[in-house]
């Protein structure tokens, strides 16, 4: 399971012209599901994403996490961030999960996020052609990999 975590002023996503979630401050939380992974990966990239101390404190550094800043989150599934670019020029994506466990397993990881959290994360729709819209503060990009744990 890989994550890229964006650090937001402001989000939103888009399908079909029409906004179907945005928030202010918190994260946004692009999500590659494989099909290897499994309810250990959720639980730990669930508890590093809420825990990640990149907001920053009263003295500007970066000391807070999510929960601490009461910040919020939007998960969106992104089958691309397992593309390989091994060979040639066009990535493939045999590493990405078939839909059906993707859907699966990304609503489960919808439901950990909002234990950890204490509050109902915002999402993408699954499967759909999104707009997503992000003005990122810091910046601050992360990349995580539960299979990596760097």
């Amino acid at each position: 399971m890989r994550v890229v975590i964006q650090r937001v002023k402001k989000a939103s996503v888009e399908v079909d012209n029409l906004i179907v979630s945005s928030i202010e401050s918190g994260l946004v939380v692009l999500l590659g599901i494989e099909a290897e992974d499994d309810s250990n990966d959720i639980e730990w990239l669930t508890t590093k994403i809420s825990q990640l101390r990149i907001f920053d404190d009263q003295n500007k550094v970066m000391n807070n996490s999510l929960i601490d800043v009461n910040g919020d989150v939007i998960v969106i599934s992104q089958f691309t961030l397992h593309a390989s670019t091994r060979k040639g020029n066009r990535p493939s994506y045999l590493k990405a999960s078939k839909s059906n466990f993707a859907n699966k397993t990304y609503k489960e990881f919808l439901s950990s996020i909002e234990i950890k959290i204490n509050k109902k994360p915002f999402s993408g729709v699954f499967g759909a052609d999104m707009l997503v819209k992000i003005e990122n503060d810091g910046p601050v990009t992360i990349f995580i990999d539960s299979k990596n744990k760097e």
